[in-house]
């Protein structure tokens, strides 16, 4: 998901073997040999990125990785709650509609651990994440990674935190990004056109706003995907296939699948686009690394949101999210 955090009263913006395959993973870190590289499962459903978290000695509880947030954590009110985490404030969430936002309370953590490596002073915004992607209890944001190599490899479904930093390679599999509200954003090229796409293992498919679809040419008529909403929006994601090639890099996606998104003004390249890829994020020198088997990859449809046999009856769309679209 794609989600600014910015402090109220601030301008503060805060926004998932063999010997040859261990080999291959430290490679793709980029660290040097006498550092430590700290590795931890990747558990991957639907797309998503989770892994097990220590909040202050308790736990471990499931947290979502997520680039598309910007600053640091979110934790569930349930979670806050049990831990009794202490109370810092408010802070008010926003999404790229610009249609509105949230306040919500804000706490600290005062140590997190993931894949053995402690974060303290950690602050979170407090927020009900969705269940479709499964019981999740937390988010770690893109920004709590400030300081090391962040490496999301999910073909081995390990994530890995090191030292070191990545080196350009003339945009082979090396692209500089840039940081608005703390969440990478690249240039890919649909075609001829170019575009800036957010890089959010929080979304889901490949994501193009509305108005650039216009311009565009597709090789199947669009179809309606799914009713989604934001923080501060509601709409309807509709997908179809392009008629031309998405170059991110080296890399190629063929006629790839993509959704038309009314609401949000950049393009996202979400989970599972992302699945191909050990993504490795150098953020002090604003760089990541795609590392995939082959250089010609396919997009297939989006995956539909989950539906559970005899769920319980859901909750009304919230009456204050604006429609769009």
């Amino acid at each position: 998901m794609s989600v600014r955090v910015a402090a109220l009263g601030m301008d503060k913006t805060f926004g998932l073997i063999g010997a040859s395959v261990l080999t291959i993973f430290l490679a793709a870190v980029s660290a040097p040999a006498q550092e430590t590289v700290h590795i931890a499962p990747l558990d991957v459903t639907h797309g998503k990125p989770f892994v097990m978290v220590m909040v202050n000695g308790k736990g471990p509880f499931r947290f979502v990785i997520d680039t598309g947030t910007g600053g640091e954590a979110f934790v569930t009110s349930e979670l806050a709650e049990q831990l009794g985490l202490t109370a810092a404030g408010q802070i008010r969430l926003n999404d790229p509609s610009g249609k509105g936002g949230q306040k919500v309370p804000l706490v600290v953590i005062q140590s997190l651990r993931v894949a053995g490596v402690e974060f303290t002073g950690i602050k979170a915004a407090v927020h009900n994440l969705s269940g479709g992607d499964g019981y999740c209890q937390g988010l770690l944001g893109f920004l709590l990674f400030r300081d090391y190599l962040l490496t999301l490899d999910y073909p081995r479904r390990r994530m890995a935190l090191a030292s070191g930093e990545l080196s350009p390679d003339g945009g082979r599999s090396v692209l500089p990004f840039r940081m608005p509200d703390g969440i990478p954003v690249v240039s890919l090229s649909i075609g001829a056109t170019r575009i800036d796409a957010q890089l959010d293992s929080g979304g889901a498919g490949l994501s193009l706003p509305l108005q650039l679809t216009s311009k565009l040419k597709f090789s199947s008529d669009s179809a309606d995907l799914s009713n989604a909403q934001s923080l501060s929006t509601r709409f309807l994601v509709k997908g179809a296939n392009l008629a031309t090639d998405v170059r991110l890099g080296s890399y190629t996606f063929k006629h790839p699948f993509v959704e038309i998104n009314p609401a949000f003004p950049l393009a996202n390249f979400g989970s599972c686009p992302m699945q191909s890829f050990a993504l490795t994020f150098d953020q002090k020198n604003a760089l990541v690394r795609f590392v995939a088997d082959r250089q010609t990859l396919h997009l297939s449809p989006t995956p539909g949101p989950v539906r559970l046999v005899n769920a319980p009856a859901t909750q009304p769309p919230d009456g204050s999210l604006v429609p769009v679209g």
